[in-house]
């Protein structure tokens, strides 16, 4: 893999809205480096849960379970750009849904650099500079959602106000996407136990 492919995500960071017209019009983003960047988040994730200093961890070691990062990073991902995606196809996007994928995999990279560094320096701050801690993690933060937005207006060529729309409305495709999963998971669950009581029955008078 070319140099210049692997120093995209840190060059994206700083300049977003050349870097995502490069990654949309130029083929300068890669798929599985936004895969790569999304599992060093996980990593970051588990081990900032884990090992971050006492005076900002409030987890309890005994019940950490490093699949939940999967269930808390990985799958809002996919559900993020699926939504995404199902929903700017209908508002003239011109986002593919690899280019939304890409785009929202490297908009997550201030995150992996400040939560890594971060959870290490927590392990030797005193009560008085625990407040760096939340501000950094802060800044990593906004800079995602900033990132996140330039690149989202970028792939589809949204106006800003469009752009804030479609992602806000994006939140709630999320949310029905998750209701109309529940209930089909809850549905699956009361024929089987429809079934299930037919076939009890037949046992119990045969």
């Amino acid at each position: 893999m070319k140099l210049e492919l692997l120093a995209f995500p840190f060059r994206l960071i700083f300049r977003p809205f050349h870097c995502f017209w490069e990654l949309k019009y130029e083929n300068k983003g890669r798929l599985k480096i936004a895969y790569g960047i999304l599992f060093i988040l996980v990593i970051a994730e588990i081990l900032r849960r884990q090992y971050a200093g006492f005076l900002v961890n409030y987890e309890d070691p005994r019940f950490l379970n490093s699949i939940d990062e999967l269930k808390f990073i990985v799958f809002p991902f996919f559900l993020w750009c699926v939504s995404n995606w199902s929903l700017t196809a209908l508002m003239d996007g011109e986002g593919k849904f690899t280019e939304i994928m890409m785009a929202t995999g490297y908009a997550v990279m201030p995150l992996v650099l400040v939560y890594l560094p971060n959870t290490l320096v927590s392990n030797f701050m005193n009560g008085q500079e625990v407040a760096f801690y939340y501000f950094f993690n802060l800044i990593a933060m906004g800079w995602f959602l900033w990132l996140a937005f330039v690149g989202m207006m970028t792939i589809h060529q949204y106006t800003p106000g469009k752009t804030i729309v479609t992602m806000l409305l994006t939140v709630v495709v999320i949310g029905i996407i998750l209701f109309l999963g529940l209930l089909f998971f809850s549905l699956i669950q009361q024929v089987i136990f429809f079934f299930q009581t037919i076939y009890r029955e037949i046992i119990f008078w045969s």
